[in-house]
């Protein structure tokens, strides 16, 4: 299977820069992964596509103002330091630029109440980065920090909060899931009310998510690890509802990944927690979920290839056309997909 298979023609007018004015009323396209058929709807029509019974499981993460300006101790240039995750304590990998000057033992300084020292190098070039501070870091990184957006995003927010679901709880995440950007409190206590569950997990995004794949070959491509959360709470009401018949809706593929490794390691949903690479592309047997909510997604992405093993490459690829046909807006910011 080639990567190029999974490539499509997207006008770069499409590529959304801000989210739509009101969350719930970005559009949203309605298929029917059995039939192929397609309807153009807006997002607040969600709730007419669930059944009372059914499970709608989100990933609660936060995003982490990650991208910290600082200087090297006694020099005046500006560094950028990028936090990917926390490897233990205070210290962190992260990405850095300018590279070359950031040598082992290097001292940053952000402010007067964050400091830090490059502790190690790792083969990719990543670092190795010890904080210095008191207090609370994520309470600091709100105070120094600034939220990262995509690559292809190249307006800033008004509001930080833009790019959090209105559901975000657990801080860790370097980008946004994006496919829940969509819901509004008022139209979750909506589906609640009319007797939809709501469950949450926890996955924390990692830049990989934008990363293309750069090999000819799908099999060859390396998967990029991402850490995940389930209570068992929330596998109770996974495992309940598909004993009862009812349906579980993923929202966004990182909601996807977490559960679909979770059976994969243990042969059913339950607690736990780890680190996940699973790589879902055509061909793969989906074990938990029966309806995704998802974005549109870069052209030879890992991304629509989870897509497209869920319906299938020629249908996905179909409906992307039919997408850009109709000019609906791509990416982060972009309209939302319901499949079924």
């Amino acid at each position: 299977m080639k990567t190029d298979d999974f490539d499509y023609y997207l006008p770069e007018e499409l590529i959304a820069q801000h989210p739509a004015e009101k969350r719930d009323h970005a559009r949203m396209l309605v298929l029917d992964r059995k039939t192929g058929q397609t309807e153009d709807k807006y997002f607040y029509d969600i709730i007419d596509y669930l059944n009372p019974g059914d499970v709608l499981v989100m990933n609660d993460t936060r995003v982490i103002p990650a991208r910290l300006f600082g200087h090297r101790e006694g020099k005046e240039e500006s560094i950028e330091v990028f936090l990917l995750h926390n490897t233990k304590g205070k210290t962190w990998e992260c990405l850095v630029r300018p590279g070359k000057k950031m040598k082992v033992g290097t001292k940053i300084i952000f402010s007067e109440e964050l400091k830090a020292e490059v502790k190690d190098i790792k083969e990719d070039g990543n670092r190795i980065i010890e904080f210095f501070y008191e207090g609370i870091f994520n309470e600091i990184l709100d105070r120094l920090g600034n939220v990262p957006l995509p690559p292809y995003i190249k307006e800033e927010l008004d509001e930080p909060e833009e790019y959090q679901t209105v559901y975000s709880k657990n801080p860790g995440s370097v980008a946004a899931p994006t496919a829940g950007l969509h819901f509004t409190k008022e139209l979750l206590e909506d589906i609640e009310n009319k007797g939809i569950k709501l469950a949450y997990l926890t996955l924390n995004v990692g830049l990989g998510t934008f990363r293309p794949v750069s090999v000819e070959d799908v099999n060859d491509h390396k998967m990029h690890s991402e850490f995940y959360t389930i209570s068992q709470e929330t596998a109770d009401i996974i495992n309940e509802a598909h004993e009862n018949g009812h349906r579980v809706i993923a929202t966004g593929t990182t909601t996807i990944r977490t559960l679909e490794s979770v059976y994969k390691k243990h042969g059913k949903v339950t607690e736990d927690s780890g680190w996940t690479d699973i790589f879902i592309y055509p061909g793969f047997e989906y074990k938990v979920i029966d309806a995704m909510i998802t974005n549109f997604h870069l052209p030879k992405s890992t991304l629509v290839m989870l897509v497209a093993a869920f319906t299938s490459k020629d249908m996905i690829l179909d409906t992307y056309k039919h997408a850009v046909d109709e000019k609906y807006r791509f990416f982060s910011f972009g309209d939302a997909m319901f499949i079924h």
